[in-house]
């Protein structure tokens, strides 16, 4: 959500007139987009902030500008607490980023704007960057990144314990399903093969032009809850409503992979699961947040499910689509967490096969219900358990990826090897497979590789991702595949 709020920022100032530099010292405005969802978030700003204080000294008419969950934490409070700040922007203010920026640059004094947009949502829309203007690194003549971020929703009503998200997000605003499927046909036309669908609560959509929630949702697993949901039948308004790629004509526009993030399990529906069983855009992957494997602590986190629920929504996903993997998040040391609750999550992965997790030690949020539970759990404990959980995650994930080594995967490629830090001359690109494994592929002419779905023999297992054979020739180099600069921000009225 991050990344796609900086994709946004990134678009309404080009819009305005801006282009990019690479160098601090080069620009006019830096903005500083922050989460809070992890501890001590705004001594990481500070930290940041202090590190411009020399240039900001030097140059008093830089603006800085903060952004995101920080910002819309803390709010005007930030001005006065960190210097040399000069804008503070809510995620529902980005579109009125460029006003704001031209007001400081012609003198304003520091102010915050972080009003929420619940009574009448605003959703940015993805426009083509115009032919001359400068675009992301990795991009081609496509005009469009490879894989494109769509918002369907923002905020967030489960109100779980540990989160913050409901104070920094607001509560679940819908945007309308019609201007979702434009947005994906958008971005499928203008070169992107896969789209990820992203939400708070991705999966717990509505939208009364869609057909009405499937009445059977639930009852079986004692949710009632989840019925309500229409997300399923998004899916298949854009399968259906979307050009869809064809092998038989790989170079012809469409879009490949649908994928989506982050589901609740409260709304891992029937419906769902028959449209992964469907779809075959639908990628083979799903990430969907546990938290813990105990009920007393999924009680006490207010997650409303239980482990039993939970364990049948992933096998339900499991068998609607061969090969279907999950993967998770999960909090260790939450308040009150004892050592066979703990003992209990460990289980629960062990059971459901996690291909991989993300792991988290609890750490105490403002504005929080778990703040009245204390941080009962000692530091070194919450230590000794995460690294448990990463070495019993490390070996499912190591099992499932050497079980690999020899088959042939369909690989998506994305841009350069991460290790190459964006640099295709280097021979080394990187992908993913249709169940989001990380393929690793050396061949000559790498450029040529970028957005392209590929036959791939996997030749070796890593410690989190595969290596790769390209399975017959590459294509030839695509024509304008280079380096491109990010936008630099100018006056709107100069003619350059």
């Amino acid at each position: 959500m991050n990344v796609h709020d900086s994709d946004r920022m990134e678009g309404v100032l080009r819009a305005a007139g801006g282009i990019g530099v690479e160098r601090p010292e080069d620009a006019d405005l830096i903005v500083l987009n922050t989460c809070s969802v992890r501890e001590k978030a705004e001594q990481k700003l500070r930290s940041e902030v202090g590190k411009l204080a020399p240039l900001k000294r030097a140059r008093p008419d830089l603006v800085i500008a903060v952004a995101g969950c920080v910002a819309q934490q803390e709010g005007e409070a930030l001005l006065g607490r960190v210097r040399h700040i000069d804008l503070v922007v809510g995620p529902d203010n980005i579109a009125e980023l460029p006003a704001l920026v031209m007001e400081q640059m012609a003198g304003a004094p520091p102010m915050a704007r972080t009003e929420f947009d619940t009574n009448a949502p605003r959703f940015l829309m993805w426009s083509p960057p115009p032919a001359e203007g400068a675009l992301f690194e990795g991009r081609d003549a496509r005009s469009a990144p490879v894989i494109a971020l769509v918002t369907t929703m923002k905020g967030c009503d489960e109100r779980c314990s540990f989160c913050i998200v409901p104070h920094t997000r607001g509560p679940e605003r819908y945007r309308a399903a019609r201007e979702i499927i434009d947005e994906v046909r958008r971005f499928v036309h203008a070169g992107a093969r896969e789209v990820l669908l992203l939400g708070q609560t991705v999966n717990s959509f509505r939208d009364p032009s869609l057909p009405a929630p499937d009445r059977e949702e639930g009852s079986a697993l004692g949710n009632t809850d989840s019925d309500e949901t229409q997300f399923a039948h998004l899916l298949r308004a854009i399968a259906r409503e979307v050009p869809l790629w064809d092998p038989r004509s790989p170079k012809a526009r469409g879009l490949a992979r649908l994928r989506y993030t982050s589901p609740h399990p409260r709304h891992a529906t029937a419906s769902l699961a028959r449209a992964h069983a469907e779809l075959d855009v639908l990628a083979h992957h799903v990430h969907l947040p546990v938290q813990s494997g105990s009920d007393r602590v999924l009680r006490r986190m207010i997650r409303r499910y239980t482990r039993a629920h939970y364990v049948a929504c992933a096998e339900r996903l499991k068998r609607a689509r061969g090969g279907l993997t999950l993967s998770t998040d999960v909090i260790v040391g939450f308040p009150g967490e004892t050592e066979d609750d703990f003992a209990q999550t460990l289980s629960l992965v062990r059971e459901v096969g996690f291909v991989s997790l993300y792991g988290f030690k609890y750490s105490p949020r403002p504005h929080t219900p778990a703040l009245r539970l204390g941080d009962d759990v000692p530091e070194t404990v919450k230590s000794e358990r995460l690294a448990r959980l990463f070495e019993l995650a490390e070996a499912l994930g190591a099992a499932h990826r050497a079980a690999l080594v020899g088959t042939r995967q369909t690989v998506l490629v994305e841009g350069a090897s991460k290790s190459e830090k964006g640099d295709l001359s280097h021979g080394r690109v990187q992908g993913r497979t249709e169940r989001s494994e990380i393929v690793h592929i050396d061949t000559p002419n790498a450029g040529s590789l970028v957005g392209e779905i590929v036959e791939v023999e996997i030749t070796r297992a890593n410690k989190h991702s595969l290596g790769g054979a390209l399975l017959g020739a590459p294509p030839p180099a695509a024509p304008g595949m280079h380096s491109r600069r990010l936008p630099l921000w100018k006056d709107a009225t100069s003619p350059h």
